[in-house]
């Protein structure tokens, strides 16, 4: 089950994320503006992705949480294939819209289908596990999207993920079975608002997600623009620049999440903020190293640099995700964790992508090609406020701990 979430949770990311390395020749193909790349990549993903995840996780906390992961994935994966065949910017942004859609579905029941699998304290490495599909898809996208829009063209590369993705609906179904099922008729269920209530009056919820959307402008933000850095300021094919880029994300990635897991799990018995404080003392250490790989004139200097703040970036993750699970019962958890993806994804990927976009676009009469380097550079005070979140966050995590009896 932990194998087939992954892979599903890898295609995800794949189709999320492809449309970074493409980006390049979509924008010369349709000729797009940086700021409507921002929006395509960004807020139309985001606004459909975001809304619908309530609504459906509080299904998934009554109905079977594998019939709804394996629709979800076969809607994403149809509106990916179908991002091919659009001929304008307009069609293109409903098509990521769809995609958005579909991939509202599968996050949230993932996590709580998790959390019922493990016990809290292998709880944090579990997720950092399953989370190990956001590093593998985003490389997997970028490589494969460069790969085949050099050797064919990026509608192929579209058609090909979409494919894989519906070809694996059926398989995902048989194997991953939810051992909850359908609650039975009549089974009491927590509403929207008693979830909300109860949220309320757990303020390290919200600084979690608050500091984890700060993050997430960033890191959704380079995940979509580095690609076209590499092949602007440095003059790289794409196919370079995807392998390059693709190769740091996927070991740096894997590196990150599993040592966030591990560390707060491990320091979990002496206190529960550490499930906040290993996240932000990352966080802070990821600034002076991206500036100076975003900084750096040399190829080589560059992708050094950016390894490490590539690895601090994602260590959040395991541990982050693991506290929202803890600070509500678990009939609570998918409304939960829709919620906290909802603050994160809105303001990570709907407000982070094409901020850089637009900045990029600001700079451009100043700086020409070198204005996206700028642009990303300004977006390392995003950790910054993500430090601070989460700082205050641990001073109450202790406190809003909802201690599970089994």
């Amino acid at each position: 089950m932990m194998a087939m979430l992954l892979l599903a949770y890898t295609l995800n990311f794949i189709d999320r994320q492809i449309i970074g390395i493409l980006a390049v020749p979509i924008k010369a193909d349709l000729g797009l503006s940086d700021a409507q790349l921002g929006l395509m990549g960004g807020l139309a993903f985001a606004l459909f992705y975001t809304g619908l995840g309530i609504p459906i996780a509080m299904m998934a906390d009554r109905y079977d949480r594998s019939r709804i992961m394996t629709a979800a994935l076969a809607v994403w994966s149809l509106m990916t294939a179908l991002c091919g065949l659009t001929q304008n910017f307009w069609q293109l942004f409903v098509a990521r819209l769809g995609v958005g859609v579909g991939e509202a579905g599968g996050v949230a029941p993932a996590y709580t289908l998790i959390g019922d699998l493990f016990p809290p304290e292998k709880r944090a490495r579990a997720l950092a596990l399953y989370s190990f599909g956001i590093p593998i898809g985003s490389a997997s996208g970028i490589v494969f999207g460069g790969v085949i829009a050099t050797l064919i063209d990026w509608r192929s590369a579209f058609f090909i993920v979409g494919f894989a993705g519906l070809l694996l609906a059926p398989l995902f179904r048989r194997v991953v079975r939810d051992p909850r099922g359908d609650r039975p008729a009549g089974t009491a269920h927590a509403t929207l608002g008693t979830v909300l209530r109860l949220l309320f009056r757990k303020p390290s919820f919200w600084l979690l997600s608050i500091g984890a959307a700060c993050s997430s402008m960033m890191g959704y933000g380079l995940f979509f623009w580095l690609p076209s850095f590499l092949v602007r300021s440095f003059g790289l094919s794409l196919l370079d620049a995807s392998l390059g880029y693709g190769a740091i994300l996927l070991t740096a990635g894997l590196a990150g999440i599993w040592m966030g897991g591990a560390l707060s799990d491990g320091l979990a018995d002496r206190s529960k903020a550490y499930y906040a404080l290993v996240p932000a003392f990352a966080f802070i250490a990821t600034i002076p190293f991206y500036a100076m790989g975003i900084s750096a004139t040399s190829l080589t200097a560059a992708l050094a640099f950016l390894f490490v703040p590539t690895a601090l970036g994602l260590v959040w993750l395991g541990p982050v995700v693991a506290a929202v699970q803890a600070v509500v019962p678990r009939d609570m958890r998918s409304t939960t964790s829709a919620i906290f993806l909802f603050v994160n994804n809105l303001i990570g990927i709907g407000v982070g992508t094409p901020a850089i976009g637009w900045i990029s676009d600001l700079l451009k009469a100043r700086y020409g090609d070198e204005a996206l380097r700028y642009a990303i550079l300004s977006g390392t005070a995003f950790y910054v406020a993500a430090t601070l979140f989460l700082l205050l966050a641990a001073l109450r995590l202790p406190r809003d701990w909802h201690e599970e009896e089994d």
